[in-house]
């Protein structure tokens, strides 16, 4: 029972800024995450000589804001787009 109420796997609304990036939800957690790397690695936002830092363009910096982050601080910044 306890896998079902997984929060990870519990649908959730996006922000117009986040839906933006990764398209309309609402999804789960794990898929905004998923959409997130997706968008990061179609348009080449990993810091090549430290791939754990995100160098975001104006959409997704319109999420987690326009300064180089790293990969886990990420994670919470999107988090604030949820709901």
């Amino acid at each position: 029972m306890a896998g079902k109420n997984n929060a990870l796997q519990k649908p959730v609304t996006v922000s117009p800024e986040l839906e933006n990036v990764i398209g309309k939800g609402p999804l789960t957690r794990a898929q905004v995450t998923s959409k997130v790397w997706e968008y990061i690695k179609k348009h080449d936002l990993q810091k090549p000589t430290d791939k754990r830092v995100i160098v975001p363009d104006d959409k997704l910096g319109s999420v987690i804001g326009k300064e180089e982050i790293s990969m886990f601080k990420m994670t919470a910044a999107v988090s604030k787009h949820l709901s």
